[in-house]
């Protein structure tokens, strides 16, 4: 039987599993696993904006499966990339803040990719966990990523290269210096190589974080009179609750923005960024392809959680709505995808970890939270009732289905979006009595969520305050 008929045996139903022996390790499929620091939805598949150009990653969508609703379970780096390393929620974890050390609050969890040390190679390199947390117990070995070169004095100086905490500008330099390209080499290196057992590959690519400072040819693939601006009605936080306001912050990054006339050299500086982290995916993906890898290899590339660029007056992440919580997540798995399908369903990235246990024949942990999506690999038109559901702080929570955003603030304050007749999210429906009834049906979701207390660093951190005062 040829290595090809082995793989095929892998995926088999659930029950067939039950029933048969354990395969053996060597016939399991490789994982590539490609995070993308900060990327929202504006990618070309997804058509989030209308200028921008990612033919590496809409290649790869077009060989499997593109989820076109897909959402993080935080919108911040490290609760969200806990959450779907660790399989528990925000919620159920506590770990709900970027500097949290998230181990103090799961001491014991077993992490995805320490599951796969079972039975795989399990490397790992560049932003897999959130900044230093990268928890040496759930790699063989980990490939630190080397940082980027700064911008010129002139650069720096230019008064529309950074705009408060927005920070952008173009490098004179080549590819070749930056961290991520860099990446790209070493986990090419690693896919070019035999191996003794199956592979779990994680490259984290940290563009398009900021400082959006890339290579001055990507910028200029955006010129700057033809960017095309988010629409941003100037009412639009007019029926928006306190909670919803606070998050915004319009006084703060939106407002500087505006007043340093830097919207546009933004756009370009993310657009361009994104550019630059797509071609380096590219190349990571043509290094698989060209490898002995290539025909049994499960390829997932997700982003951690979506951007907002002046939508709602907000910018950054640390938000409940569309911008912020939208996010790329496409699946290859060969002998169960098929090219050029499209999932619609609502989907959140706790699924991944019981998806890809399932995929490689893995036992699922009895922790892991979410929903196995196999059904929709094989069939991206299958029934689906479960809700995407993000969370942004302790009680601060969303629903996603196909048709309704519903958010819920700590305080009780509420927001409700029809997708079918505003995407854009403009209009809160939540006031309307005769939507009370859905919103109960949806803020039911909510029910089975602990909504567990702060962890012991942010406990430990209001304590610190609480001293000074």
């Amino acid at each position: 039987m040829n290595r090809l008929c082995l793989f095929c045996l892998t995926f088999v139903s659930m029950a067939q599993i039950s029933a048969a022996p354990a395969i053996f390790a060597k016939d399991r499929p490789n994982v590539l696993f490609i995070a993308v620091d900060d990327l929202n939805d504006w990618i070309g598949c997804l058509g989030g904006h209308p200028q921008c150009r990612t033919p590496n990653i809409d290649a790869l969508a077009s060989r499997g499966v593109l989820f076109t609703h897909a959402y993080c379970a935080a919108p911040a780096c490290n609760p969200s990339r806990a959450a779907l390393l660790s399989g528990k929620r925000p919620s159920t974890s506590g770990v709900y803040v970027n500097p949290q050390p998230w181990r103090e609050s799961m001491p014991d969890v077993l992490t995805l990719p320490q599951h796969f040390q079972s039975e795989y190679k399990v490397h790992g390199g560049g932003k897999i966990f959130h900044g230093r947390f990268k928890d040496p117990q759930s790699w063989h070995h980990y490939e630190n990523r080397p940082g980027d070169p700064k911008p010129s004095q002139q650069v720096l100086k230019d008064p529309h290269s950074r705009a408060g905490g927005i920070v952008f500008g173009h490098l004179d330099v080549d590819d070749t210096e930056m961290g991520d390209y860099v990446l790209a080499d070493w986990a090419s290196g690693f896919l070019q190589k035999e191996h003794q057992k199956p592979f779990f590959l994680a490259c984290g690519f940290f563009r398009p974080h900021m400082p959006w400072q890339v290579p001055k040819k990507y910028y200029d693939m955006y010129p700057l009179d033809e960017i095309v601006l988010p629409e941003v009605p100037q009412n639009d936080l007019d029926d928006i609750p306190p909670a919803g306001v606070k998050v915004a912050k319009p006084q703060g990054d939106h407002a500087t923005i505006l007043k340093t006339d830097n919207w546009r050299y933004a756009v370009q500086a993310y657009l361009a960024s994104i550019t630059f982290v797509d071609v380096q995916i590219g190349r990571v993906l043509e290094a698989l392809d060209e490898s002995p890898h290539a025909d049994n290899t499960i390829i997932v590339l997700w982003g951690d959680h979506g951007w907002h660029l002046g939508e709602k007056q907000h910018w950054r992440k640390f938000a409940l709505w569309e911008e912020a919580t939208r996010a790329p997540l496409i699946m290859v798995a060969p002998g169960v995808t098929k090219p050029n399908s499209r999932c619609d369903r609502t989907v959140d990235f706790m699924n991944i970890y019981p998806t890809l246990c399932h995929l490689c024949d893995l036992p699922r942990p009895s922790h892991v939270e979410g929903f196995d999506m196999t059904p929709l690999l094989k069939n991206p038109q299958a029934a689906w009732p479960h809700p995407a559901i993000t969370t942004h702080g302790r009680k601060n929570h969303a629903v996603r289905t196909e048709q309704y955003r519903f958010i819920q603030y700590a305080d009780g304050s509420q927001e409700l979006y029809d997708h079918d007749t505003d995407p854009n999210e403009w209009t809160n429906l939540a006031g309307k009595p005769e939507m009370r009834s859905l919103m109960t049906r949806l803020q039911s979701h909510l029910k089975s969520l602990q909504d567990v207390p702060d962890g012991p660093y942010l406990k430990n951190t209001r304590q610190k305050n609480n001293n000074r005062k």
